[in-house]
């Protein structure tokens, strides 16, 4: 009897054994398994990253190589200085200068509705609205940003130009103000909605301590909430500016896409992209000095754009507060 006791231990000893080993063998295939999909989703990831990069590199190549193009036959002193834009003319004139005012002056014009009225939205919605009715009126506010720039082109052109008009007699039916108005109407939801989502960030126990040392909810709001906050609600306007600059249908449809340098926002001009849209539609021939002159325009562009990014990303990481 001892000596079948002893085998059958033995045998147990071994049969454990096959199957530690078994279960040891199959932990280590799973952990293969597991670092090989994680090698996989990250690289699947790393291609998503890199397709945004060589995007800006293609964009980047495509502007610069056209515009030296463009600079061989126009000097950049007259690009920069030239007080005409016409180079679909003859007598072809390629101050940059000309399309520029009109972009920054519908910009300003369109900053001037989406800023203050955007901030007081995003107070409103942060600081005193109940969830019921924030959960109700954000929605419907975002809305906005789903109608198409066309629509909005139009509705500027045949209703608030004529709206206008009766306040601005002689308003010209193409100008750069009503264009600008209805702007500024669609960039509200984007100011509104990030400025909004800054403020809701802010800590309540800094809200409780100002309500602790008597403060109202407005000035609770103000002098606590939105000074905390300043840094999401500049990235909110530095978004905001972006957009309204790069702009297009409405500028096109409303704004009369006539080259004028003026700083007047009743009359009417051109800006950068409503120029590169009415020169995209095939009015001159590809390779033609006055095609390049997208290019070149839409390098401006992009600079500006570029301008305004950096000074957003510096703004907050200066006035970035840490909780």
């Amino acid at each position: 009897m001892s000596v079948s006791a002893a085998s059958s231990e033995t045998l147990d000893s071994r049969f454990r054994g096959n199957d530690g080993a078994a279960s040891a063998a199959g932990r280590l295939a799973r952990r293969a398994s597991r670092r090989l999909k994680e090698k996989v989703i990250e690289s699947i990831l790393f291609l998503a990253a890199l397709v945004s990069v060589f995007t800006t590199l293609g964009i980047v190549y495509i502007l610069v190589s056209e515009s030296v193009v463009f600079f061989r036959h126009v000097p950049l002193r007259d690009f920069l200085t030239d007080t005409q834009w016409t180079p679909l003319f003859d007598d072809a004139h390629f101050g940059i200068m000309v399309l520029l005012s009109g972009t920054l002056v519908s910009s300003a014009v369109a900053l001037l509705v989406a800023i203050p009225l955007g901030t007081v939205i995003a107070v409103f919605l942060s600081e005193f609205a109940g969830p019921r009715l924030r959960e109700t009126v954000k929605p419907m506010l975002e809305l906005l940003s789903g109608v198409p720039t066309i629509v909005f082109g139009y509705f500027a052109l045949m209703f608030v130009t004529p709206l206008l008009q009766k306040f601005i007699p002689g308003l010209p039916g193409f100008n750069l103000l009503s264009a600008g108005i209805v702007m500024g109407i669609m960039i509200i939801p984007t100011v509104s909605s990030i400025a909004e989502d800054a403020m809701r960030a802010v800590p309540m126990n800094l809200r409780e301590g100002s309500y602790a040392m008597g403060a109202t909810r407005l000035q609770t709001a103000l002098k606590v909430v939105v000074p905390a906050a300043f840094s999401g609600i500049m990235a909110a306007y530095i978004l905001g500016i972006s957009r309204a600059v790069g702009e297009t249908m409405i500028l096109a449809v409303a704004a009369g896409m006539q080259p004028n340098l003026t700083w007047n926002p009743t009359e009417p001009a051109a800006t950068i992209t409503a120029y590169i849209v009415q020169v995209a539609l095939g009015d001159l021939p590809h390779g033609s000095v006055g095609y390049q002159t997208i290019f070149a325009a839409g390098l401006t562009l992009m600079l500006i754009t570029l301008l305004f990014n950096i000074l957003g990303y510096w703004l907050r990481k200066r006035y970035r507060e840490r909780y």
